[in-house]
Order: structure tokens, then sequence, then C-alpha cells
């Protein structure tokens, strides 16, 4: 799993084995219809670029209502690919909260810009908008860079302030970029995500909603003008033929296997997406007396990638919690600003908000093949362990 700390994929309950995540639970259930797809590109022999990658790309560009969709080799290929053809680069400043993974982070440095770290809104954990303002505003007093991209992170699957951040965006001539990586599935009011903002990435890493048997990713666009810079930056910024280099690209293609992968867990993912609502449903009766759960926006709808919720004593709930048999993860323990590569964008006076959450916050179990029995005693285990 990546980006995580102190995580127990399964632990032993008095229920039996409780799964943080249940990837061998899914497979079972579509592993026929799995081999069949992979027996298919093995009879073709497209490994790359096989008509699965076009059929995977028109069927996630219609699920999120969006202009199209370029799949991509990671998640951290789908924010570096849009970067690149925004032309972002030295002396450029782009907009990140830091409360999240280092790729969002990496895809900046990458490109050669500099990440400006933002503060999260302690409720919602996504960035905060005020905050937002206040640094872009920061920027360009200072006029060392130029404020270019603001990349929101769709944090647990919950939608960021798009409105907002859209608003502040085009007043200040910037782009947005959406970090999806954990929110396929989502939406804010009448618009999925993937078309929440002008370019979109998400993560098909295995652990995601919908994840992949490896590394893959994709990327949204409201404009179908984008697709063409953005496939040619995946094959090594070829054109169209593949044989000239037309600008700087790199190997950042998905193979055909995980496509494959991939169109089979979209036969299942709304079925499965309705389960995890319904269990964040529970968890949210259940918890919010004793805890803080995450505040989705009015209107939006959580991809339910995972739930994660706010203790003031969380390290002795989540140690009681796992005696108890319940396995928990702890996204982030570290805000990015605090980590020794970015230390040097760290803000002055540091992230108030972003740095508390990181003392309080931890995860419990979901995914779709959780019982509800499972779900009863998770929800006993920290009532018991927060001492109601």
């Amino acid at each position: 799993m990546n980006g995580v700390a102190n995580i127990s994929l399964a632990s032993e309950s008095r229920l039996g084995r409780i799964s943080f995540i249940d990837l061998p639970a899914q497979q079972r259930r579509i592993r026929t219809a799995v081999e069949r797809r992979i027996q298919t590109v093995l009879d073709h022999g497209r490994y790359i670029a096989g008509p699965e990658i076009d059929e995977l790309e028109e069927r996630l560009a219609e699920r999120a209502g969006a202009a199209a969709a370029v799949t991509c080799a990671s998640g951290t290929a789908a924010l570096i690919i849009p970067l690149f053809a925004l032309g972002v680069g030295a002396g450029d400043a782009v907009f990140i909260p830091a409360f999240t993974y280092n790729a969002t982070a990496n895809a900046v440095l990458v490109t050669g810009a500099t990440p400006v770290f933002i503060d999260i809104d302690p409720a919602t954990f996504n960035i905060d908008p005020r905050d937002l303002k206040a640094q872009i505003a920061a920027v360009r007093a200072e006029g060392k860079l130029t404020p270019k991209v603001v990349i929101p992170v769709d944090m647990f699957g919950s939608p960021a302030d798009y409105p907002a951040i859209s608003a502040l965006a085009a007043e200040e001539g910037l782009s947005v970029l959406s970090d999806a990586a954990q929110s396929f599935g989502g939406a804010l009011g009448p618009r999925k995500v993937g078309n929440l903002a002008t370019a979109t990435s998400t993560s098909f890493f295995p652990g995601k909603a919908l994840g992949a048997y490896g590394d893959a990713g994709a990327i949204f666009a409201q404009n179908a003008d984008d697709v063409e810079k953005w496939t040619s930056i995946r094959w090594h910024g070829t054109d169209q033929l593949r044989k000239t280099s037309v600008r700087v690209g790199f190997n950042g293609r998905m193979d055909t296997f995980q496509a494959a992968v991939l169109l089979e867990k979209l036969n299942i993912f709304d079925d499965e997406l309705a389960a995890r609502h319904h269990i964040a449903d529970v968890y949210n009766t259940r918890l919010s007396p004793i805890a803080r759960p995450q505040r989705h926006l009015p209107g939006a709808v959580s991809g339910s990638a995972y739930y994660s919720l706010c203790v003031a004593n969380r390290d002795d709930v989540v140690a009681r919690v796992n005696e108890m048999g319940v396995p928990t993860a702890i996204y982030y323990t570290t805000p990015l600003h605090k980590m020794p590569a970015f230390e040097p964008y760290a803000p002055e006076g540091g992230l108030p908000a972003t740095e508390q959450v990181c003392k309080e916050i931890f995860s419990l179990p979901m995914h779709p093949y959780l019982t509800p029995d499972q779900v009863d005693y998770i929800c006993g285990v920290v009532e018991e362990a927060a001492g109601v």
C-alpha cells in the first residue's frame, strides 16, 4: 500500500480474520472473467497499445462524464504528463496540500517547478481555499516564482472545493490539475470526478477502489484538445506515427494486461461503490459521537476509497483497536513539508491544521466485502477503545 504508515493489512478477531482491504475476496468474484480477458491479450499479443487500452479509455471517459481519458503507467505519471503539457518548469510555483502522498510533490519537482505547500481545512482534510489565496498572494509579493498551477487532492475520496478553487484560479490565471488518486467514483453536485477540473489525474494502484494488478493510472480531460499532447508525452514525446520526437516525453504508457484487469473491475465498480457508501454511513452513524469523521462538502459524493477519522488520543485508540483484532492504517503520520526531501520548501511558521490532523487521524477497514457483523464489531471496538 503506497503512502501509509503503521498499517496492519489483516488481523484476527473473535469474528475471525478482518482485512483492511480485501483484494482476494474481490479476485474470487471476478477471477474467471479476468482470466478470459488476459487470455485474449495473450492470443492477440499486443501487450502495449492493445485494443483493451482504447476500450478502457472510452469507458473511463463515459463513466466520469469527461471529454476523453488517457491511460498511463501510474498515478504519478498521470500528474507529470499534464504538468509537462502545460509547460510547467523552473521558476514556476505549483500549489499543493502538504497532507497527501509524496507523489504529488515529486511530480512537481520532476518538472523543475517549486511546490508551495498549502494548509488543509481540518474538517474536510482537503486543501483550504483561504490559505491557497493567501499563499498565491505571498508568492506574487515575493516575486521569485510565477504562480502557475494548483493541484487539489481529493483526500480519502472526498472531492475538494473545486468551485472555490477554480474561481480563485481563474482570477489568478492558474491552471487546475485535480489529483483524484483516491476519488474515482466520487462527484460534486451533478459533476463526477474526472469532470471537476480541466485535467484530472487518478491512480489505479491495487489498493484503490478501482485498482489494477500493478501500477496504472489515467488522466481525464474536459477539453479533447489536450489528448494529443498527453498521448504524445506518454510515448516519449513522439508524433502520432511514433517516429519523431516533437516534445519532451517519457515512457508513461499503461500495459494492455492492466487495462484488461480494469475492464472487468469496472463491471462491478458501481456495485462495490454502493457497498462502500453503506459501510461509510454505518461508521458515520456509530462513530460520529466519539470521533471526528471527514466532513464532505454539500452535494459531494465520496469515492469512499478509505474511511478516516480523528481522535485526540489516536495512538492509544489505535493500539487498543489493533489488540482487539481490527486492522488500521495512518495516512499520513508526517506531512510533506516535514519530510527531508521537501523541507527546503517548508512554509515559515508551518501548517497548523495539517500538523494537527497528522497527530489525530487513522483509517478503518474499508472494502465492499466487509460483512455486517464485521462492521458492527469494528464500530464496537472503536467505541470501547475510545472509552465509550
